[in-house]
């Protein structure tokens, strides 16, 4: 049996960048991230013409894909004033994913200008204040392939 390769969680990377892409960096405090890629599906009902007392038959088209980020963590004084900035700015940043344990001409990273969401924080007695955030991307990200 052919053990299944891994990623490690350092090899899945969540980045933002203030110079157009020239230098990444993490946002720090956040440890968990969730990559959600979908596909807007629309339906059309298609009747049979040669018996139309058939059932119609259900056709599926993408008609467009998405991408979004949710990622949680701890409240990070170093990444306070980049997701500040950047929830009031309203103002779309190059984001970027990263699968670094991707095989080589497969999809290392995918980037585009996102959306933040949602920056949200809270406290509770005892426990370090927490972050939680919802990046949405403007447009598809452009999908670069490992070197």
């Amino acid at each position: 049996m052919a053990k299944a390769t891994t990623q490690k969680f350092s090899e899945l990377v969540l980045e933002v960048s203030d110079d157009g892409g020239t230098t990444w960096a993490k946002l720090c405090g956040l440890v968990d991230v969730e990559i959600t890629r979908t596909s807007n599906i629309d339906t059309a009902e298609v009747p049979d013409c040669a018996d139309e007392t058939l059932p119609l038959s259900l056709e599926k088209q993408v008609r467009s894909i998405e991408v979004s980020v949710s990622a949680s963590g701890v409240w990070a004084q170093e990444s306070h004033g980049t997701m500040m900035d950047w929830f009031y700015s309203s103002a779309a940043k190059d984001a970027r994913l990263g699968n670094l344990n991707a095989a080589s001409g497969e999809t290392e990273y995918e980037t585009g200008m996102a959306l933040l969401a949602s920056l949200n924080n809270a406290r509770t007695k005892g426990q370090k204040v927490s972050a939680s955030i919802e990046l949405q991307f403007d447009g598809t990200p452009t999908r670069t392939a490992k070197a």
